[in-house]
């Protein structure tokens, strides 16, 4: 069982005042998105919080940081945005050194990049995946997008560091930290 306590919008139980607000999820159960991303967050003990129908978010503990998680769904399209933000922050000082960072960072990912977020200069992980027509996610799916965003924080999250704080130069910052997480293995 991955866990319980997937909320409902109000309105659907209001409709049906007698269905159970807490139905159980097995392995093999797809879920709306957030429900699913909700599930999966509740049974790993992370503090959860559904904004909206479309919309969860997280605080989960990296290696490095916290880091917040907010699964975004967008149900027209079937694309569920997952993000993660590790509470990095750049000053208008470092932009350049950041975003010749993210160039070189964004070239080792296969799955998701890092952008800096216009609205204050937020450094975040972010990946969209198009969902099937039915717009399900399974639990294989929703591990996989968040254990893939935390690994992508912990992974670069010290070449940010060594840049925005440690004045290091980008490419050096990257060589730094890939060298400490392979040390690590």
């Amino acid at each position: 069982m991955v866990g319980r306590g997937i909320q409902h919008i109000d309105d659907l139980v209001k409709d049906f005042p007698m269905r159970p607000r807490e139905p159980e999820l097995t392995a093999d159960d797809d879920a709306a998105p957030v429900d699913m991303l909700a599930a999966l967050f509740e049974a790993r003990g992370w503090q959860f919080e559904i904004i909206s129908d479309d919309e969860v978010t997280a605080e989960v503990q990296g290696s490095w940081a916290k880091y917040q998680l907010r699964g975004i769904w967008r149900g027209g399209d079937n694309v569920l945005q997952l993000l993660c933000l590790p509470d990095i922050r750049v000053t208008k000082e470092k932009h350049a050194q950041a975003y010749e960072l993210l160039t070189l960072v964004n070239e080792q990912m296969w799955l998701g990049h890092f952008d800096i977020w216009s609205n204050g200069s937020v450094l975040l992980y972010r990946h969209g995946a198009l969902l099937g027509d039915d717009g399900m996610l399974s639990i294989g799916q929703a591990q996989a997008l968040t254990e893939i965003a935390i690994e992508e924080c912990d992974r670069f999250y010290p070449a940010f560091q060594f840049v925005l704080w440690g004045d290091k130069d980008p490419k050096a910052a990257l060589d730094a930290s890939l060298v400490d997480a392979a040390g690590e293995a």
